[in-house]
């Protein structure tokens, strides 16, 4: 594709950071590529930078006027490559690196949300094999990495389960010692985009079968999003300030999306978890919800290259 000449980002030198080294780079790659598509048309000089630990010096090398941090998962949301890009002095997107370590860490992100006032599940953190050994908590409860994203790594144990998922103690697992695990909250799956510092609208999201695991988020007909959600106003008003001010407590800048899960029996909304890079694939809920609030996709990709900035 050729760059727009008469384009907003025209000679602009953007770089689009993709792929990258986590369990999610397939997801990543995706995301990537919609970008690096939306920067072309408005004009930029888009390099597409498949990040690897040579990443500083690819960018050295590069010199981009801006990075597009398109990654997903650890390494590339969790604050090191935003330390790259800061050490590099080069303006980059969405959250800086304190906000981007605090999110990504479920347990320590728990522990500010709470702080902050914002209801958040129970549970803690275990040692992965104490996990697979017996029920750490009474059934149902959810098994999920501390430090992952896109669902990858989470079981959902039902009630009447004889034991706990024996993946947790397999060599193969590479998410980490410690898993999160949480009392599991009936209802439905709730989610905010915060552009800035103001929530977008609610998104009800409706998994085919089972529950939102990461063929449900990023499989083609995996889930339905109902925006807005069908939900009582005064629930729809509580989610988007709770998202807005989630976004404030772990200090996150350009876009991030919240995570919920409400009961209607109970009127009880819990927050999950804080996104701080949103995925920009096909079925990503973030644009979704910024096309419904009016913005196009391509405009909302301007927005995201007009707020980087270093620091963050």
């Amino acid at each position: 594709m050729t760059p727009d000449q008469n384009g907003p980002l025209a000679g602009r030198r953007i770089a689009v950071l993709m792929g990258g080294i986590s369990p999610e780079r397939p997801v990543s790659l995706v995301s990537g590529r919609a970008y690096a598509d939306a920067l072309k048309r408005l004009g930029a000089e888009v390099l597409e930078v498949d990040a690897g630990r040579d990443l500083a010096e690819m960018l050295a090398r590069l010199k981009p006027e801006v990075a597009v941090n398109a990654l997903h998962g650890a390494w590339g949301e969790d604050g090191c490559v935003q330390g790259v890009l800061e050490t590099l002095d080069i303006p980059y997107s969405h959250s800086g690196v304190l906000a981007s370590a605090l999110a990504m860490d479920k347990a320590k992100a728990k522990a500010v949300l709470a702080a902050a006032g914002i209801r958040v599940p129970g549970g803690g953190l275990f040692n992965r094999h104490v996990a697979a050994a017996d029920h750490v908590m009474a059934p149902p409860y959810v098994v999920k990495p501390n430090a992952q994203g896109s669902s990858v790594g989470v079981f959902l144990v039902f009630e009447g389960a004889n034991r706990p998922p024996q993946e947790l103690a397999a060599p193969s697992w590479t998410f980490g010692e410690e898993v999160m695990i949480e009392p599991y909250i009936a209802g439905k799956e709730l989610s905010v985009a915060v552009m800035g510092d103001k929530a977008l609208a609610v998104t009800d999201i409706v998994p085919t079968a089972g529950f939102y695991d990461f063929e449900a988020k990023y499989g083609e007909g995996g889930s339905q999003h109902v925006i807005p959600a069908d939900i009582p106003d005064h629930v729809r008003e509580r989610a988007m300030r709770t998202a807005e001010a989630a976004h404030a407590a772990l200090g996150c800048r350009g876009l991030t999306r919240s995570d919920f899960r409400y009961d209607p029996v109970k009127d009880d909304l819990v927050l999950l978890e804080v996104n701080t890079q949103p995925g920009f694939t096909p079925t990503s809920l973030a644009p979704e919800q910024a096309a419904y609030c009016g913005i196009e996709f391509d405009r909302l990709v301007l927005w995201i290259v007009e707020d980087a900035g270093c620091p963050r």
